[in-house]
């Protein structure tokens, strides 16, 4: 795999994690609770690992291939993602440094997080469209190892901007609980419109 083709791969790849979605609205709820950011990140990326390793095992395009399948991940999806927003705006989150701060824990920030990537159907499709594009059938490494490569690379453009929108929710907001009510609940209901958005796409589709 040519260093060109990861160049353009990664890209790609910063481009789609600028663009503002449900992880950043995740990454922006973990940045109120310092002791949430990492493990809330982690999970995120764990769940982009796990659509990468699912792609490069071909299970992806068996999945793509089958609507009940498809339409099963997009309603599960959705609806774990409905479920987060309207919890965001119910119970938005505010600034704690304290380990109680918060009622849910390391590990829940951590699961929920990889629900958020890996439940999330555009991730797994944008997969499924994107990754293979970038490899080379005739290469010297076989197409599973290419795909886990960029999947790789993905990850860490995901770790970077994920960790710099949290890291700048925690600096911004830190000392303004309003508004750090106000912003929890608008990221909440964006996840709750992405949702919603999902769900229309799906049936309407």
């Amino acid at each position: 795999m040519s260093t060109a083709t990861l160049a353009a791969f990664w890209g790609v790849s910063v481009l789609f994690v600028i663009t503002p979605g449900a992880d950043w609205a995740y990454a922006i709820a973990a940045g109120l609770n310092k002791r949430a950011i990492v493990p809330a990140v982690a999970g995120m990326l764990a769940g982009h690992l796990i659509a990468t390793l699912i792609v490069a095992a071909g299970v992806g395009a068996l999945v793509a291939g089958t609507p009940f399948a498809l339409s099963a991940l997009t309603i599960v999806g959705s609806a774990y993602l409905l479920w987060l927003g309207v919890g965001m705006i119910a119970r938005p989150p505010t600034p704690s440094v304290a380990t109680g701060g918060q009622n849910t824990s390391r590990m829940g920030w951590a699961a929920k997080g990889v629900g958020v990537s890996g439940l999330n159907p555009k991730v797994f499709l944008l997969f499924l469209a994107l990754l293979p594009q970038f490899t080379d059938p005739a290469g010297e490494w076989p197409v599973p190892a290419q795909i886990i490569v960029l999947g790789s690379v993905h990850v860490l453009s995901c770790a970077m901007v994920y960790l710099i929108v949290a890291a700048a929710a925690r600096a911004v907001l830190s000392t303004r609980p309003q508004a750090a009510r106000v912003v929890g609940r608008v990221s909440g209901t964006a996840m709750v419109a992405i949702a919603l958005f999902l769900i229309a796409e799906h049936l309407l589709g």
